[in-house]
């Protein structure tokens, strides 16, 4: 079944044993387009830190000396993130005081469906894009730190990651879809509030057997 438009959902991304991230979001549409959600600055966010407060983007996941869900909140930008269906990644639309501000493509696992969200596998290596579609990598030395990491990629899953991202390059120097003025306008209901995670459906959230 589609989520409903203002439904409030969870966004997860899980590493092996481990959810590392929740976000709570509100979903704008979810059809055969892909799932619209949206999260604004100063939202509720849960990341998994550990004792040392060094989070999966410091060090590998195995590495973290006991990690914890750590409720935070979110700040810099406005998000609006289009998934795509079977799509290995997500591209998301920043805004800054209501202005459009960039692109962020997360490489990512397709993601999969609960009652009350959905998650996926961060693939560490993104994609930043200007408003003039100028783009640059993210993370790429942290993506290559994780290669033959058995809870993240080998070497021909890693090629595969990389290739999804070129892909999407192709379309952002093309000015094809998504990198076009689709969405670049958006603006939240004036009613809207910030998001919470307590209470929210998912959270506390826990790894599926």
């Amino acid at each position: 079944m589609p989520f409903q438009p203002g439904q409030v959902v969870t966004r997860r991304y899980l590493r092996g044993p481990w959810v590392t991230w929740v976000q709570p979001m509100r979903v704008i549409s979810d059809d055969e387009h892909g799932l619209l959600l949206w999260h604004s600055v100063g939202s509720d966010i849960a990341r998994l830190v550990d004792a040392d407060g060094n989070t999966p983007h410091d060090v590998a996941v195995d590495r973290l000396r006991d990690p914890k869900l750590t409720l935070q909140s979110w700040t810099d930008y406005d998000i609006l993130v289009l998934m795509r269906p079977d799509a290995a990644h997500a591209v998301w639309w920043c805004f800054r005081q209501g202005a459009f501000a960039a692109w962020y493509v997360n490489l990512e696992s397709p993601y999969v469906r609960r009652p009350d969200g959905v998650d996926t596998t961060d693939h560490v290596l993104d994609i930043v894009v200007t408003p003039d579609r100028q783009w640059e990598w993210k993370d790429a030395d942290e993506f290559d730190e994780h290669i033959g990491n058995p809870l993240y990629f080998d070497g021909a899953t890693a090629r595969t990651i990389r290739a999804e991202g070129h892909r999407l390059i192709k379309l952002i120097e093309g000015g094809e879809f998504p990198f076009v003025g689709t969405h670049t306008g958006f603006r939240p209901g004036p009613d809207w509030p910030t998001l919470r995670l307590t209470g929210t459906p998912g959270f506390p959230a826990t790894r599926p057997a």
